[in-house]
């Protein structure tokens, strides 16, 4: 029989987020699986539990993973996904920040979603993702790809970022702002959410276009279908230069001239469910929306007559 390996992925600045792992590699050793970690975390692992049995990342093939259980907040499970990038292993998020919206569970429910993960009794969700690209002339000088959003901003606070926004091959306005948010519908309730930008449910597949703080009587939210492209041009009269951000994690300088186009990618990411409710119901939980009053739909709502 095939040996089985998860990634175990922890916000490992945290103690709490320590003790999770510990108890998670633990759990996994225990049933038959072999806990697998970051290269750079393996230290900190063992420095907080020496006895721990654990595998590098750096020993194991990502086509390897069968899951990835990630310990922390939505900033961890990005930094999981990055990590699973080549890999078909799903994202499992067990909540240990604060809003934790790509999580799965919350930290009471840690035991339970990993005898679950033990099972493999989870449903997969697919969540589409973007194709990044920048380039300076002619030239593709960086390529990258993102799971909440790409953001073109300015470098300088007291410089403001001269661009010109293009959709489908096809100009659409020229504005001076602090920045432009391009997102996935995964993101549309981080940056680009407060950027004013809408939520989109996660069954919907579309691209967002938020300027930030723009200077422009035309800069209102886009959002268009999965086939379009964007593209944001850093003009010649930007005092000073950009800077490309994705997912907050990957950085890339925009010099005068530079072109970041965003386009959907062929490749999404898996994410581990564990509940099938709806995202009305997340949305609520995570954002503690008030509901009280409501009765439900009458009985025969709904129904054809």
């Amino acid at each position: 029989m095939a040996e089985r390996h998860i990634l175990v992925v922890a916000h490992t600045g945290r103690p709490g987020s320590l003790d999770a792992a510990a108890t998670t590699s633990r759990m996994l050793k225990a049933g038959g699986v072999i806990p697998v970690v970051p290269h750079e975390d393996r230290e900190a692992l063992l420095g907080h539990d020496s006895k721990l049995e654990l595998k590098s990342l750096a020993e194991v093939s990502v086509a390897d993973l069968e899951l990835v259980i990630v310990l922390g907040g939505d900033g961890t499970i990005l930094r999981a996904a990055e990590l699973a990038r080549n890999s078909n292993a799903p994202l499992l998020g067990i909540n240990l920040g604060h809003v934790g919206f790509l999580a799965e569970a919350e930290k009471d429910g840690l035991e339970s979603s990993i005898r679950r993960a033990l099972g493999r009794d989870y449903q997969i969700e697919q969540r589409m993702a973007l194709q990044v690209k920048v380039q300076v002339g002619s030239e593709t000088v960086y390529q990258t790809w993102a799971l909440n959003e790409a953001t073109v901003e300015k470098a300088s606070r007291e410089r403001m970022l001269e661009v010109v926004v293009e959709v489908d091959g096809r100009p659409l306005s020229s504005f001076g702002c602090d920045g432009i948010v391009m997102s996935s519908p995964t993101g549309s309730t981080a940056y680009s959410f407060s950027g004013g930008g809408p939520i989109v449910w996660p069954t919907v597949e579309a691209m967002l276009l938020v300027p930030l703080s723009a200077h422009a009587l035309f800069a209102r939210p886009l959002v268009v279908g999965p086939d379009s492209v964007f593209a944001v041009e850093v003009l010649d009269r930007t005092q000073g230069s950009g800077v490309l951000w994705c997912d907050g994690r990957r950085t890339r300088d925009l010099p005068r001239g530079a072109r970041v186009i965003v386009r959907k990618s062929p490749t999404p990411v898996r994410l581990a469910r564990l509940h099938s409710g709806p995202f009305t119901d997340r949305l609520v939980s995570k954002f503690n929306l008030p509901v009280t009053g409501w009765r439900g739909p009458a009985e025969n709502e709904g129904k054809p007559a």
